[in-house]
């Protein structure tokens, strides 16, 4: 990653890398920004990003988000925004999603670096 020669990211050779659930991997960077593969399953707690958008892009699976006001239900090839300061909830509870993320560099996955899982590059 980084400077050099471009290089394809295959995602399905990336996915089958790892196993853990709710733990974003760093897949690749650019200006500013990381994109992350997560493999989610079951439900994540209440949160908000407050200096940042995500990007969520769904793989594989399907992942609800829940809002204060809605539940969203996205599926294989569905996208969604959360902007940066908007409580959300992800959850997966109909078997394992397979999740491409976007975040600005540096952004900790719970919204809180305290209570973060660390976005590792593989």
């Amino acid at each position: 990653m980084g400077a050099g020669a471009p290089q394809k990211v295959v995602l399905a050779e990336k996915f089958a890398a790892f196993s853990e659930q709710w733990s974003p991997k760093i897949v690749a960077r650019f200006n500013n920004s990381e994109v992350r593969l997560c493999k989610l399953e079951g439900e994540f707690h209440w949160h908000q990003h407050d200096n940042t958008d995500e990007m969520f892009l769904v793989i594989e699976g399907t992942l609800d988000i829940d809002f204060e006001d809605r539940t969203e239900s996205l599926v294989a090839g569905e996208m969604i925004v959360v902007p940066r300061g908007t409580q959300h909830r992800p959850r997966a509870t109909s078997g394992e999603a397979k999740v491409f993320v976007m975040d600005a560099e540096g952004t900790p996955n719970t919204g809180d670096e305290a209570t973060a899982t660390e976005a590792v590059e593989i």
